[in-house]
């Protein structure tokens, strides 16, 4: 990602265009198998009335974490992205 700056900007448009707010959003992230940075992000969606899922990869390196939840507005959701790649080292936004 070359940008992230315009790749919010971008997201926050294609955001306001595809979707009636307040909406289900799906985020979905691949991080290093830890139970630590798991952790990390189930507690930046809590309390969020999230529906939360985890998948190891095959080799057991990778985990995938898709979050179900409920936001007001595209800038919501750009909010909890920019917190997740703050406080989580080593994750991919997808």
């Amino acid at each position: 990602m070359k940008d992230p700056g315009e790749f919010y900007k971008k997201l926050k448009i294609q955001l306001a265009e595809t979707s009636l707010w307040p909406t289900a959003y799906l985020y979905k992230f691949i991080v290093p198998t830890s139970t630590e940075k798991i952790e990390q992000i189930e507690t930046i969606f809590n309390n969020m009335g999230s529906v939360i899922h985890t998948k190891q990869s095959k080799n057991g390196k990778y985990t995938s974490v898709s979050i179900n939840v409920r936001m007001k507005n595209p800038d919501q959701v750009i909010i909890k992205y920019k917190e997740v790649a703050k406080k989580v080292e080593g994750v991919i936004s997808l």
